[in-house]
């Protein structure tokens, strides 16, 4: 995949290390390899943050960011990945991790009448935090893999594009020359 592609989207490294909630991180911010866009660096830093995505916990960014920093991986696409759960995105990604959490434990799903209260909540993830963190798991597992791995196919795919176009363009240069 191309370098330029990812650039669009990255924020300033300045940005990121400023930002209020991964200053904690401090001078590990300036780790060289945290900035690299190399298929090793993009693949991993994306899957770390969809892994993350995936699992229902508050501050899922400075956890992806203490990820990318423990692995050396891109950072910024770790932290961007993690936004794929977003207020819109999580109730159906936490109900479908929830029925297949079910599924998998084979138990019932509950199905409950919604009081947005405080009281109902608790009570009610007293009773679901199983099936829902296990289908969570399943589910970051599987997706982090399935981009880290989708990642590399499709760089790789790119890379090899590129090359074929590159001697495709020396052979019709050389052809010319020649005049054959």
């Amino acid at each position: 995949m191309p370098r330029k592609f990812f650039r669009r989207f990255l924020p300033d490294q300045r940005q990121i290390r400023e930002h209020r909630h991964l200053r904690l991180f401090g001078r590990l911010l300036h780790e060289p390899n945290l900035w690299h866009l190399n298929r090793h660096s993009v693949a991993s830093g994306l899957g770390i943050g969809v892994f993350l995505a995936f699992i229902p916990m508050p501050f899922q960014m400075v956890v992806a960011a203490a990820g990318a920093i423990l692995f050396r991986v891109n950072l910024p696409l770790a932290v961007l990945a993690v936004w794929i759960s977003n207020p819109l995105t999580m109730p159906p990604l936490f109900y479908f991790s929830y029925r297949l959490g079910n599924w998998l434990m084979g138990t019932p799903v509950r199905e409950r009448h919604f009081e947005p209260t405080l009281q109902w909540f608790w009570m009610e993830l007293n009773n679901i935090w199983q099936p829902l963190y296990l289908g969570s798991v399943v589910c970051a597992i599987t997706t982090g893999l399935a981009t880290y791995g989708l990642i590399h196919l499709v760089w790789r795919l790119h890379i090899r594009s590129h090359l074929r176009r590159r001697i495709a363009r020396r052979l019709r240069r050389n052809k010319d020359k020649t005049g054959s």
